[in-house]
């Protein structure tokens, strides 16, 4: 039998070996089977799937079971009495033999060759890899060894075949340009390629063995550690983090963006989780590069669309303002055409009201413009806007209104409202060059009913629907899919934002509310808004004008630093009959207050000033005379404007540009209110 031979480890597989013991069996010699079966019966030596093979203190077989003759291709005549070196390879004998002659010394139960590649040889001269355990048995003719031998080259190859894989993983990972860390099912770094060292700055000692935490950011950490846990119960491959933006730490503490993906791995020792790791670095850096490009690109556009419409205002309010100073001069006062001097008014105001609306458009794209939401009576609201449209959409073009909501009422800033409609008017305007007919209806809708419009993704509930249809050209499919984006635009090139139907769509979204189209190509289009219904009444100031009491009552302290706005509304305060004060800054403001022998009854005041806010202002103010009415002006953005705690006060806020009427209206809505308290106090 082949021994504790080193030889054997340069060609053989990892053995590992059994060991087994007989305390009594049959003494077998070269005659056959011998009496003295004791415990153990021939029979189960027989039936074991095991090679048996027994050998006497001189190195010749006694005994070999069926299986060992199958396994050696000998039949039993050929091994018994022979020599048990005739099942040893050459290559091993010689330390076979020095071992079995030193065995007698230690004759105990034992596995053979441990730690060592073990190998028997058939009848045909050919190797195979074993396992041996050996058992000593004292028998009537004295000390013999009983071999256990088991074929293992079916697990060698299995073996060999594992080791290959595993030589062709490791060549694949260590040859990947991205980062790959395995990790255990606890959580610990079990294996690193080259691309991780490079990349984390870490060294593979200095990885293995640690928590793979040690690679993530530090705020991260205990998010991780429950997703992993999660993870190993329910291994799959797939990315890690879909929808996040991932981030990875470097030795140095650096962070860096990162996608990673996941794949478990089954091991004797369990799952284990390899991680590849992109560092995109370089691609967020593009992204933002592209990013930046289309900004500048969209600016570009909308910059050109917004100057071709103010220059068509300026040119409006420049031209006709020109002719009525032409009109006024002192030399032709005599032969003014004052209905001719009427007409030039009313054109100034009309383009002033576009540029108006202009801004106003692009304030809600960007969401940033100041919003007084209110409960509106959408029927009242598009009865309040029908002049305005008739003038906007021309003589070749019919404007037919359904009103169908019964008194419907939403919650939107009333503004917001007459953009929606003057957007929707021009648009269907353009799109019928010929003439045509624009309708604007009305309708209530239950979301809940069967019957509900199936288009509209919207929670069920009770619903106000504002259509605008025309007959105009319509739009094919490719069109409709791009209408809602900022800056589409199909009209010609410095003719329109693309702002307005993004817009809209902004509105609509904000309250709530859903947008859906119908448009096919000759068959015009049809927008429905689809608002949330609201039971409150509807506020007055969002309906008509207020027409109570028109006389002036009460004086007002004007704050603005803008001369030409400041005498507009100066002359505005004049022709209403209010008594006023005016000063160009904060500073004055306050003086003045605390000189006059009568108190102010409202403080109108700009909102952005060098000195302080009129926000700030206006607190001092109150903290003095807690009576004054305050109305604040300003163009800029809700985002810059920290108005909460001042309307808490009663301070109303207008945004400018504003209509002369509606700013006396809330001079006086604030002015009466002001004048309550002092009343009452």
């Amino acid at each position: 039998m082949p021994a504790d031979d080193p030889a054997a480890g340069e060609v053989a597989v990892h053995l590992r070996l059994r060991s087994s013991r007989v305390t009594q069996v049959p003494t077998v010699g070269a005659r056959g089977h011998r009496a003295g079966m004791a415990s153990v019966p021939l029979a189960v030596l027989e039936a074991s799937p095991a090679a048996v093979v027994a050998v006497d203190h001189g190195g010749l077989v006694v005994y070999a079971n069926r299986k060992a003759q199958e396994l050696f291709g000998y039949v039993a005549s050929e091994i018994v009495d022979r020599p048990i070196e005739r099942l040893i390879p050459d290559w091993v004998m010689k330390r076979h033999l020095r071992n079995r002659s030193e065995f007698p010394e230690r004759p105990v139960a034992r596995s053979m060759g441990i730690g060592m590649d073990l190998s028997g040889r058939r009848k045909d001269g050919t190797d195979f890899p074993v396992e041996i355990s050996l058992t000593p048995v004292q028998t009537t003719d004295g000390a013999e060894v009983f071999a256990t031998i088991v074929d293992i080259t079916a697990r060698k190859e299995a073996e060999r075949a594992l080791a290959q894989s595993e030589r062709r993983l490791t060549a694949v990972l260590d040859g990947t340009p991205n980062p790959v860390v395995g990790v255990d099912a606890s959580g610990l770094i079990v294996y690193v390629n080259q691309p991780a060292e490079e990349t984390f700055g870490y060294t593979t000692g200095e990885l293995l063995g640690q928590p793979v935490e040690m690679l993530l950011p530090e705020s991260v950490v205990g998010r991780h550690v429950a997703h992993r846990e999660a993870y190993v119960g329910h291994p799959v491959a797939r990315p890690m983090g879909i929808g996040l933006d991932l981030e990875a730490r470097r030795k140095d503490g650096r962070h860096f963006p990162a996608e990673i993906s996941l794949s478990p791995v089954e091991t004797a020792e369990g799952y284990q989780i390899f991680a590849q790791i992109v560092d995109i670095t370089a691609r967020k850096t593009a992204e933002a590069e592209l990013l930046q490009a289309q900004k500048l690109e969209s600016i570009g556009r909308l910059a050109g669309g917004i100057a071709h419409d103010f220059n068509n205002v300026l040119f409006a309010i420049n031209g006709y303002a020109e002719m009525l100073e032409e009109d006024l001069a002192p030399g032709r006062r005599d032969s003014l055409d004052v209905d001719d001097a009427r007409r030039s008014v009313v054109a100034i105001r009309t383009a002033g009201e576009r540029g108006a609306t202009l801004t106003a458009q692009l304030l809600a794209f960007s969401r940033q413009q100041v919003l007084s939401p209110k409960v509106i009576d959408v029927d009242a609201a598009v009865r309040a806007v029908e002049p305005m449209l008739r003038r906007l959409i021309g003589e070749n073009v019919h404007l037919a209104l359904v009103p169908g909501s019964k008194g419907g009422r939403i919650r939107l800033d009333p503004g917001q409202m007459d953009q929606i409609l003057v957007n929707l008017v021009v648009n269907a305007r353009d799109a019928m060059s010929g003439g045509g007919t624009v309708t604007i209806q009305t309708g209530r809708v239950d979301f809940g009913e069967r019957d509900a419009l199936e288009h509209v993704l919207a929670t069920p509930g009770q619903y106000v629907v504002l259509a605008v249809s025309d007959t105009g050209e319509g739009m094919d499919r490719e069109t409709r899919e791009h209408i809602f984006e900022p800056f589409f635009t199909t009209k010609e090139r410095g003719h329109g934002t693309g702002l307005g139907l993004a817009t809209i769509y902004g509105i609509v979204q904000q309250a709530g509310g859903h947008v859906w189209v119908y448009s096919e190509l000759g068959l015009g289009a049809v927008f429905k808004l689809y608002f949330p219904a609201v039971e409150e009444l509807a506020s007055e100031e969002a309906l008509v004008a207020d027409h109570g009491s028109t006389a002036a009552v009460g004086s007002v302290l004007v704050v603005e630093d803008e001369p030409a706005v400041r005498d507009m509304i100066c002359r505005l305060l004049q022709r209403a009959g209010y008594e006023f004060e005016t000063v160009g800054g904060p500073s004055e403001a306050l003086e003045m207050m605390e000189r006059r022998d009568t108190p102010i009854d409202v403080l109108l005041s700009d909102v952005v000033m060098p000195e302080m806010s009129g926000i700030e202002l206006a607190e001092l103010v109150l903290e003095r005379h807690p009576h004054v009415g305050v109305v604040l002006l300003s163009g800029y953005t809700e985002e810059t404007l920290d108005l909460a705690r001042i309307r808490e006060r009663g301070a109303m806020f207008v945004a400018k540009p504003v209509a002369g009427q509606d700013l006396l209206r809330a001079i006086r809505s604030v002015c009466r209110t002001a004048r309550t308290r002092g009343q009452a106090s």
